[in-house]
């Protein structure tokens, strides 16, 4: 006698699918731990290494646009300070896309032989995510104060912003775990595509406002989410409002697809590997 599918029974699905979730907080916080522990331990560098990958890619641009490799002009603050904030946030959505998958990769050998709540993977590289972008902010002080950047009452909403490209990323993370873990390209691919994606994405320059870029910039979800994140945060009015509240609530609507797909698919992953 086979089981009855999940999906019939939507109600008894969601209701196990929360109190999963609930049951997973304090075990995703041990692994997180962990994982922090363990990460840096044979490195000379330490936890540097949080800060040391947007730090370079923002002097990188920076030293192009001085020697103008390329030109970014009309920008509300200066554009040292532009290209530190949105390569922060830019880092902050790419680390929530692979922390699900990395999360999971790491952990094969416990999924095979344990069992418990599979969420608990998915909230220690959320508490990871959070966790890397609050340390990275200490970076965001010294530029504000040296770059003498108004901050006003939209400060409040920055972190509604964070929030938005975390959901975003951990969505769009959960959605390819799945076939990741029996395909090392997934992973690989996300890599080489996040790289890509970000020239696509005003992230060291302003939105374009004609051209091919101005219409890759309409429909690049992460757009309206970075660069509303980078007004609140310098207190300049929101460009691109309507855009990131839409996103926003589409983005819950794929967590939760993600969601259900990565929990009714992992069984069926995980005995495919243990073979």
């Amino acid at each position: 006698m086979t089981p009855e599918p999940a999906l019939r029974r939507p109600m008894i699905l969601t209701r196990n699918m929360l109190r999963d979730l609930a049951n997973s907080r304090e075990l995703g916080l041990r692994l997180f731990y962990r994982d922090l522990k363990g990460l840096y331990r044979n490195s000379l560098l330490g936890y540097l290494w949080i800060f040391l990958p947007p730090l370079a890619t923002t002097l990188a641009f920076i030293y192009l646009n001085k020697q103008q490799v390329i030109r970014v002009e009309e920008l509300p603050i200066s554009y040292p300070a532009y290209a530190m904030l949105g390569t922060l946030l830019w880092q902050n959505f790419a680390d929530a896309l692979q922390a699900p998958l990395r999360m999971v990769g790491q952990n094969r050998a416990m999924l095979i032989r344990v069992n418990f709540p599979r969420e608990a993977l998915i909230l220690s590289g959320i508490y990871s995510v959070v966790f890397n972008f609050s340390a990275r902010l200490i970076l965001v002080i010294p530029v504000i104060i040296y770059y003498q950047i108004p901050i006003g009452t939209s400060l409040l909403c920055f972190p509604l912003g964070v929030l938005a490209l975390v959901v975003f990323g951990t969505a769009l993370g959960v959605l390819l775990t799945p076939l990741g873990i029996l395909y090392k390209d997934v992973e690989m691919g996300t890599t080489m595509a996040l790289g890509f994606w970000m020239l696509l994405t005003p992230v060291v320059y302003a939105p374009m406002s004609n051209g091919l870029g101005a219409v890759i910039s309409k429909f690049n979800p992460v757009t309206p989410l970075l660069q509303t994140s980078r007004d609140w945060l310098v207190g300049q009015p929101p460009s691109q409002l309507p855009e990131f509240y839409w996103i926003s609530g589409l983005t819950v609507g794929v967590l939760v697809f993600g969601w259900i797909l990565y929990r009714l698919s992992l069984p069926h992953v995980i005995a495919r590997i243990g073979n």
